[in-house]
């Protein structure tokens, strides 16, 4: 089993269930850097916006006068609330392109912030807390009350939920919104500019406008959310207090590491596919069966509401969410529990329910979150192509993966993990425009760096980590490698929690990590 063959000397096995909770702290050398910094991502934006120059736009408007200058850098909304909290936005006009030479002429962008605080506090000298959301290409959560580890947050911070960049509402990338950017090579043009390295220039664009006097805040990175937060570390760490780490410790080594993550996640992939049969033995059949329909149908599959088509791999991407987070299990359970019509007419023909097949199109995101599929592989990418790096690693574990095989040789039928494949823009109703741009995407290779080792092994920032041994995301064994390149990094090492740890119980994860780095944990 995983569990046994990756399981350190240290920890304690208690019967057939794994339960440990250890908090350390991994340390490197701290070389003395070689070369010079560079200017940090703030200071490049405030010299950025030094050269704002006021410009006619070309409209039927241009005469007027709000046209002749540039949207104010940073507009504030008046406080509402919800219970228990209060709220107010706050929209900051962006560079599309930070490295641009003449910034009053570049594309601008709209990234969105919520600030949120308790009840009665929205006058409070408190400490900011920036909360960097999973993805890629998902908004930050609206939060409907004081709750999870958002309630515990606003015991002792003034919290910034940030839509990232194309999400939300920071100039959202749609499909519909992205039509309006013409050629799939222009599409390229525009989106290789929504990975982490901009989103931490975002970042540091408010923090200068926000925070008092431009301090230095908090952030919590959650999934890729902490992909983005070892960004920032690696490239702005002086704006930064502490960072937490939830489930989100990426692989920093060179090139393209998507070959390297999605062998490693494809063995926990296995692993949860045979937890879940194990956990409903009932539905290996009803799984097979419903492959077996969907290859006999005409076209190799049956139609979906939204205008795709469902195959037997398109069924197995129901693993994306139903296998690694808590209640996942249970969701993809219960909608395989009403998978077929009922015979209501004796004699008629068997087939796959409306309820099934909305709650298929349901499942994933692509139609409101088109950006997760096609920038999902880049976020592993600097200075080399990912080549459709999922598609070439299933075909590694054809065994395994290949639902017709299954069933033929008498086996269950396995679901896949976090990946995307190129077949998606074909089947997906709302991704099928964007072909030519998910394979451009695929092929770039000129991505910038996102990650710094020199600069991370001589961090000073204090780090701590919740480190989730069965995290079918986030490889256990990768995220240690990483972690061990972080000067000062303290990590909470748990199966107690799942990747959604967080969401699941945030208000404990959010005060086991502060603990660690006010003193309130030990050491080791």
């Amino acid at each position: 089993m995983m569990l046994a063959a990756h399981a350190p000397p240290f920890f304690l096995i208690k019967s057939h269930r794994l339960l440990f909770a250890s908090s350390f702290l991994l340390s490197s050398p701290t070389p003395t850097p070689t070369t010079s910094r560079p200017l940090s991502v703030a200071t490049s934006a405030a010299r950025c916006l030094l050269r704002v120059k006021p410009r006619r736009f070309a409209t039927m408007a241009a005469d007027s006068p709000s046209a002749l200058v540039s949207p104010p850098a940073h507009v504030v909304g008046p406080w509402y609330s919800v219970p228990e909290l209060r709220l107010r936005d706050h929209r900051f006009t962006v560079p599309l392109d930070y490295s641009s030479v003449d910034c009053g002429v570049s594309t601008k962008l709209t990234v969105f912030a919520r600030e949120v605080v308790g009840v009665g506090k929205e006058d409070q000298l408190l400490p900011y807390l920036l909360y960097l959301q999973g993805g890629p290409g998902f908004e930050c959560p609206r939060p409907s009350e004081a709750s999870g580890w958002l309630q515990k947050a606003c015991e002792e911070f003034r919290v910034v939920l940030m839509d990232q960049r194309g999400t939300g509402l920071s100039t959202p990338l749609t499909p519909s919104s992205m039509s309006q950017l013409g050629s799939a090579e222009k599409v390229v043009e525009y989106l290789k500019h929504f990975r982490a390295d901009n989103i931490v220039k975002d970042a540091e664009f408010i923090r200068v406008r926000l925070v008092p006097d431009a301090g230095p805040w908090t952030i919590l990175g959650q999934s890729y959310g902490g992909f983005c937060a070892v960004t920032y570390l690696s490239f702005a760490p002086r704006g930064l207090k502490q960072v937490l780490l939830t489930g989100g410790i990426p692989l920093v080594a060179d090139h393209c590491t998507a070959d390297t993550v999605y062998r490693a996640c494809s063995e926990q992939v296995i692993h949860q596919n045979a937890k879940y049969y194990e956990r409903f033995p009932h539905d290996v059949e009803v799984v097979r069966e419903v492959v077996k329909y969907l290859a006999n149908a005409e076209g190799g599959g049956v139609p979906l509401p939204s205008g795709g088509i469902l195959t037997p791999k398109g069924l197995q991407t129901l693993g994306l969410s139903g296998l690694g987070s808590s209640s996942g299990f249970e969701r993809l359970h219960y909608l395989f529990e009403r998978v077929w019509d009922p015979i209501i007419v004796p004699g008629s023909k068997k087939q796959i329910s409306d309820y099934f097949l909305n709650g298929f199109d349901n499942w994933l995101d692509f139609g409101t979150n088109p950006l997760y599929a096609l920038m999902h592989e880049s976020i592993y990418c600097q200075g080399a192509s990912s080549r459709w790096s999922a598609h070439r690693i299933r075909g590694e574990y054809d065994d395994k993966f290949n639902a017709i095989r299954s069933i033929e040789e008498g086996r269950p039928v396995f679901f896949t993990g976090e990946m995307v494949f190129p077949w998606m823009f074909d089947e997906v109703f709302a991704l099928k425009k964007y072909k030519d741009v998910a394979h451009l995407l695929a092929e770039k290779q000129d991505w910038p760096p996102l990650y710094d080792p020199a600069v991370l092994s001589c961090n000073k920032v204090p780090v701590a980590a919740a480190v989730y041994y069965d995290d079918m995301y986030v490889n256990f064994k990768l995220a240690m490698e990483t972690a061990s390149k972080i000067a000062g990094i303290r990590l909470w090492i748990t199966n107690e929690y799942m990747h959604s740890g967080l969401r699941d119980a945030g208000g404990q994860v959010l005060d086991h990590l502060l603990g660690m780095l006010n003193g309130k944990k030990p050491l080791f």
